[in-house]
């Protein structure tokens, strides 16, 4: 049995959830999910400029911890880019922060 997954400190909040190549019907498209903590590791770290230590502090979580997220989320990223994929941002966690 996994062990269950941590609470982490998520503060960015994206301005859109969905990103879909122009030209290619929503049907015929498959999908990556990025989870709200993938987002948060690529806002501090591609989006501010933040080191794999500094982000890490700003989340909370130790710093391969920060390393193995950023990883995921880039390879979902480049996934969709290359390979013509919808990108979804889970947004369950994000409209709670709203409601807040």
């Amino acid at each position: 049995m996994p062990r269950p997954k941590k609470h982490r400190r998520i503060k960015c909040c994206p301005a859109a959830y969905y990103f879909k190549p122009r030209g290619i019907p929503m049907y015929e498209l498959l999908e990556n999910i990025l989870a709200e903590d993938e987002v948060e590791a690529v806002y501090w770290a591609d989006l501010k400029g933040f080191d794999h230590e500094a982000g890490a502090r700003k989340m909370q979580i130790s710093r391969p911890t920060f390393g193995r997220i950023l990883k995921s989320a880039r390879s979902k990223i480049a996934d969709a880019l290359i390979n013509g994929k919808a990108l979804s941002i889970n947004q369950d966690y994000f409209n709670k922060l709203k409601e807040e």
